[in-house]
């Protein structure tokens, strides 16, 4: 049957993004070429992989069952690269980190100028999404590391505590001078959070002892920029990661107020497969995301 490295690592694109268009611009390559080489191992298999609508790509229920052998395949694959890289010195070749979105526009710059400084023959790949999505990507073997809030307690990782971070109380800038809230004042607030699915939110929520935010609806923002204007504008007042100060205040109307003890705070780490052999090797990382937070 003839089966190539490549048929697998364009199968998975475009199961992943589910769109020929964006699949192709994952691999480098034209849309044109991409629907060839998925067209060719579907005659190969001699079964189509893919249902194709105008407006959307989905598995098959074959494609369904391949999907989950190609992983474990280009995951072996990508598993014995790493243990011929992990027998040389250095960082050297393909790195790919994930990064949630509350921290990788603020230590993201600096990590990637840090990384690349130290080991220039270092191919750095970012991606930035959901601590739910980078779990399911680093189980699957698309990401090599990601840097989340701990604990992820996912028996299959290795954690790595990196630093902590307090959070701030964001309100409006005639608020300035206004007393600290304690947690039940907090409480009777109205309190601004991320979309579902960012755990900055359940942070927030746990600290507030809150199981739901209150049904302030449409008032939930996706991004940590979005509250913080939100709260320049008069809506309320929301919770902000320190690192974020510098960067998402600055062209607000807003104040910023440090809670007393117990202040809300978060754990940042790294996690990686414990069954990935370059350990050693993402350990320095760790050592190198750790000094650009100080």
């Amino acid at each position: 049957m003839n089966l190539t490295l490549k048929h697998f690592r364009y199968f998975e694109a475009l199961a992943q993004h589910a769109h020929f268009g964006h699949a192709a611009e994952a691999c480098s390559i034209s849309q044109p070429a991409l629907s060839m080489q998925i067209k060719e191992l579907e005659e190969k298999l001699g079964t189509p992989l893919f249902e194709r609508s105008p407006r959307q790509v989905r598995l098959t229920a074959f494609g369904e069952i391949f999907a989950q052998r190609a992983r474990d395949i280009l995951r072996s694959v990508d598993e014995l690269e790493e243990m011929a890289r992990a027998s040389e010195t250095g960082l050297t070749g393909r790195l790919r980190i994930g990064v949630i979105p509350t921290i990788a526009p603020y230590l993201l710059p600096r990590i990637i100028r840090s990384l690349t400084e130290a080991n220039p023959e270092l191919d750095l790949h970012v991606r930035e999404t959901l601590t739910p999505k980078l779990i399911q990507e680093l189980g699957d073997g698309r990401i090599d590391t990601a840097i989340v809030a701990l604990p992820v307690s996912e028996p299959a990782f290795a954690e790595e505590p990196l630093f902590s971070e307090d959070f701030v109380l964001i309100r409006s800038a005639q608020d300035a001078t206004a007393p600290i809230p304690n947690i039940d004042e907090l409480r009777e607030m109205r309190l601004l959070l991320l979309e579902e699915g960012h755990c900055f939110r359940d942070q927030a929520l746990s600290f507030c002892n809150l199981q739901t935010a209150r049904p302030w609806q449409g008032l939930d923002g996706s991004s940590l920029s979005t509250l913080v204007q939100m709260v320049g504008a008069g809506i309320g007042v929301t919770l902000l990661p320190e690192m974020a100060i510098g960067v998402e205040t600055r062209s607000a109307d807003v104040s910023v107020t440090r809670f007393k003890v117990p202040k809300p705070s978060r754990q940042i780490g790294m996690i990686w497969r414990k069954t990935n052999p370059l350990t050693d090797q993402l350990r320095e990382v760790a050592n190198i995301v750790r000094a650009c937070a100080t």
